[in-house]
């Protein structure tokens, strides 16, 4: 009587908690293709260990009550049975072959979610996100602007975020539209996601940084490419030029509230070497050439350079 109680109140604890739940968890309600391959991961997983967690309950109440203890005498001895060769495979493949499934269907969505979102006609759009204590930071290179805590995007096009840190190792998430990130100080990581319904999401740092990390959010509206142009175009007519100085003003430790600028950080404090807009390269070029030329005036570097060509004879 106890384990036919005990499993009625299981079932009706698992009932109660799936129908409290009014809407869906974050992460469970995906608005891009790459959230929505991380959810069927997640479904795929909960159901899974679902299925072994009953199993393994319908087992042990069989057993408790097949072989409770009886009313037998007390030199009773049960007979002796030896052991199964058959069960030992069964038991023994079972689990093998749930992890062979959950690795195909893991390591399948991790080079999905990696990727860039397939589908769409236009190039990804790059936004390099930076953290700082406890801020966001976000550059639009091919736009030429810059927000402070909040993020515009535009539907229907993969977005393909550069995530580096001037301070500690932050976590770039936003559950709707993907998984997380690192941004960290010496490396750029690439976080390609897409958004297929125009909306407000949240995003937020996932990483404990410190006193500040709870408070460490970023909102994120994605909206048609017609209105997100319009957007662009109002940022530029209206918001003033990010300077050096205001900048580095920004990395100070601490809250803001969300801020917008026309140019971007990117030509006077870029991103880890080995990753930089067009504008930093193409100062590089200019300034490699102009070296180039002062070096072929130069004496000596004509000196070394015939020396290293007898070498190479």
């Amino acid at each position: 009587m106890k384990v036919k109680w005990a499993l009625f109140v299981f079932i009706f604890t698992i009932i109660t908690v799936l129908t409290g739940c009014e809407k869906p968890l974050t992460v469970l309600d995906p608005k891009g293709p790459q959230a929505r391959t991380t959810a069927d991961v997640i479904m795929i997983s909960i159901w899974t260990m679902a299925i072994v967690v009953i199993v393994v309950i319908l087992l042990y109440v069989f057993m408790i009550i097949k072989y409770r203890a009886s009313k037998q005498r007390k030199d009773y001895e049960p007979p002796h049975i030896e052991g199964s060769l058959k069960l030992e495979i069964i038991w023994t493949a079972i689990p093998i072959i749930i992890v062979a499934f959950l690795s195909v269907v893991t390591v399948k969505s991790t080079y999905e979610v990696e990727a860039i979102p397939k589908g769409y006609e236009q190039k990804p759009l790059v936004i390099y996100a930076s953290s700082s204590n406890w801020k966001w930071h976000f550059s639009y290179p091919e736009e030429n602007i810059e927000t402070v805590n909040y993020l515009f995007i535009p539907t229907n096009r993969p977005i393909q975020f550069k995530l580096y840190s001037y301070g500690p190792i932050s976590s770039f998430w936003i559950p709707q539209l993907g998984g997380q990130k690192y941004a960290m100080a010496d490396m750029v990581n690439t976080l390609n996601l897409a958004a297929d319904v125009p909306g407000e999401y949240m995003g937020r740092n996932a990483n404990f940084t410190g006193e500040g990390f709870a408070q460490q959010t970023f909102n994120v509206k994605a909206m048609p490419p017609e209105e997100f142009d319009k957007w662009v175009d109002e940022i530029k007519a209206t918001a003033e030029p990010l300077t050096k100085e205001k900048f580095y003003e920004l990395l100070e430790p601490g809250h803001l509230g969300q801020s917008t600028f026309t140019g971007t950080h990117l030509g006077f404090s870029p991103p880890p070497e080995g990753h930089h807009n067009q504008e930093s390269s193409d100062t590089k070029e200019t300034d490699s050439e102009e070296s180039d030329e002062s070096d072929e005036d130069s004496p000596e570097k004509n000196s070394d350079q015939s020396n290293m060509n007898n070498m190479n004879h």
